[in-house]
């Protein structure tokens, strides 16, 4: 360590956190109090669409809320916006994100739209079939 580096820290001993062109620095654990996962277990994909529930217009809410999670309901209520929109938004790593809109959902303040897995979708010969006969009548 240089003698600037040991200046530097004893003249802000509590602030060696603190990154001057970046502000404080809080790491994504943190935000999320150490979990990598949302306690509601569901699969939030990269589309999922996040919409705010009407109990998001409470008041009160921001007082229980992290200013992550206001963030994301007020980023929402003007227009949904999926998982990965957020996570590009945010500027926050997408798993943090999951974990943060997981507790938006057990809060009941959003509620996520999922996308249709391609398994599930109608076969495309199928669909051009319908069409046929319908143009056929």
């Amino acid at each position: 360590m240089t003698d600037a580096d040991q200046q530097h820290q004893g003249a802000h001993p509590a602030h060696h956190w603190f990154d001057d062109d970046a502000g404080p620095v809080v790491r994504p654990y943190a935000m999320t109090r150490g979990r990598t996962s949302a306690a509601n277990r569901h699969r939030l994909d990269l589309i999922a669409v996040v919409v705010p529930e009407p109990a998001a217009d409470d008041p009160g809410r921001d007082q229980t809320l992290s200013p992550e999670h206001v963030e994301i309901v007020e980023r929402c209520s003007d227009t949904p916006q999926s998982i990965a929109e957020l996570a590009a938004g945010l500027d926050l790593p997408v798993g943090v994100v999951r974990v943060l809109v997981g507790d938006l959902v057990e809060d009941e303040l959003v509620h996520v739209t999922r996308p249709v897995p391609p398994a599930e979708l109608p076969d495309v010969s199928i669909l051009r079939e319908v069409i046929n006969g319908l143009r056929a009548l």
